[in-house]
């Protein structure tokens, strides 16, 4: 982290007002070169901005300064708040990158320097990037949660907890032959750690729900070609995403649009027609829709008549939730089984219904009733990791043998650590920053 990295910070494009955000060793050199008058440590100021090289006047803005280590990457950091042209904006960063040890930022850089400088944990990092995507208000409240700590203080508690247990399996080991050791309790320490596992698999138990919300909860609409599969995607998205023919085989690829259903992110698939064909790029979409359905929340097999239905046995011996959708409802009559639904994407009939149902699906992965703590997949198996090494401390500490149980709570309180980043997650961080826009 020698270099001073910059980037701008408030999007790319024209606006009113563009922020460039600068931290590292460089940064009050570059402050104090550019500006006309660098602030005091965590104020902002008025400032004339300046290519030191030529001494024209690139901009008049607002300059913020944050001497290290009370910044965002415990750093030094300067902010320039200036004009948001795109001619303005280009200035200001080649000026900034005339000077030595400064260049622009990679995806996240901020974030990694703030994580490694020990101003966040991984949880917060990950709990960062979701708000900045998040698109739904219950994705907002999750990543705010997230961000805030609300894992990371759980786990730390479990941690503790496993740390004191360990503390009184040492000294047993430690001070076996002193008359004041702590006597092995092993039914003691097996009942909290039963506790604690209890606790892990409630919150494990949430998880579900955490990745619908934050990933989106998957509805895959299928069935045979000219079946009406296009034409409820746009009257469900109330705009033209896919095309509509009566040709059949028109939709060749997925069709993805994203929904805000009571602030739960719904992802509608629009797929192609299941059939047989000769048509070497129609198959290779009708595979794509086979992958696609693998992570389906919910598939609406969508058809005129039951004659159609000979595609959706594939969904159901998947085990996928599927509902059966008769179309074209304001052209004939429907003699529907409980299980059905029949609608109309050109009148809208039955269409409420239908988001009724895929209301109510939601609803049924949700029955936990509190919000989701734990909300990524890394965050799942490592947890999955830290309730199996529980297990094996709860087998382990009946046989008397206090060794070999404070290795397996070693291993366990090594696990809980991984969930905030403490401890072996060095493979996991390009991956995690990548996520990151610029200039965050």
């Amino acid at each position: 982290m020698s270099d001073t990295i910059y980037a701008v910070s408030s999007g790319i494009g024209r606006a009113g007002v563009a922020v460039i955000r600068i931290s590292g060793p460089q940064a009050r050199t570059v402050g104090e070169a550019m500006a006309s008058a660098l602030p005091a440590d965590r104020t902002i100021g008025y400032s004339v901005l300046r290519d030191p090289g030529s001494g024209d006047v690139l901009d008049r803005g607002l300059v913020l300064w944050f001497a290290a280590p009370r910044s965002f990457t415990g750093e030094d950091c300067l902010e320039f708040q200036i004009h948001g042209g795109r001619a303005v904006i280009a200035a200001v960063l080649r000026t900034i990158g005339t000077f030595p040890a400064c260049r622009p930022a990679e995806p996240g850089e901020f974030t990694k320097r703030a994580y490694l400088n020990g101003k966040m944990d991984l949880t917060s990092v990950e709990g960062l990037a979701d708000l900045i995507d998040s698109d739904t208000e219950l994705q907002r409240q999750q990543a705010m949660r997230q961000y805030e700590g609300g894992l990371a203080r759980r786990v730390d508690g479990w941690r503790l907890r496993l740390i004191e247990l360990m503390a009184l399996v040492e000294a047993s080991i430690d001070f076996a032959d002193e008359g004041e050791a702590p006597a092995f309790q092993s039914q003691a320490i097996v009942d909290e750690l039963e506790r604690l596992r209890g606790e892990v698999r409630a919150a494990l138990a949430t998880s579900r729900h955490g990745e619908i919300v934050r990933e989106g909860f998957v509805v895959l609409i299928s069935g045979p070609p000219n079946a009406g599969k296009s034409s409820l995607l746009n009257a469900i998205a109330q705009r033209d995403v896919a095309i509509v023919s009566d040709i059949p085989g028109t939709t060749r690829d997925l069709v993805e649009v994203l929904i805000d259903l009571d602030g739960v992110p719904v992802v509608l698939v629009d797929s192609a027609g299941i059939r047989e064909t000769d048509d070497p790029v129609e198959r290779i979409g009708i595979d794509r829709v086979r992958r696609r359905a693998e992570h389906a929340d919910l598939v609406l097999w969508l058809s005129e008549a039951k004659a159609d239905d000979a595609g959706a046995e594939a969904y159901r011996k998947d085990g996928r939730p599927l509902v059966l959708v008769r179309t074209k409802a304001d052209r004939a009559d429907f003699k529907l089984d409980s299980s059905e639904l029949a609608i109309s994407a050109r009148t809208g009939e039955g269409l409420p219904d239908l988001i009724g149902l895929i209301r109510s699906s939601v609803s049924d992965l949700d029955k936990h009733g509190e919000p989701a703590i734990v909300t990524s997949d890394r965050q799942r198996l490592v947890l999955l990791d830290a309730e199996a090494r529980l297990g094996r401390a709860i087998a382990v500490a009946p046989l008397g043998q206090p060794e070999l149980l404070a290795e397996e709570l070693r291993r366990c309180a090594l696990a809980f650590a991984r969930v905030s980043g403490k401890v072996g997650v060095e493979d996991l961080l390009d991956s995690i920053f990548a996520r990151f826009c610029f200039g965050k």
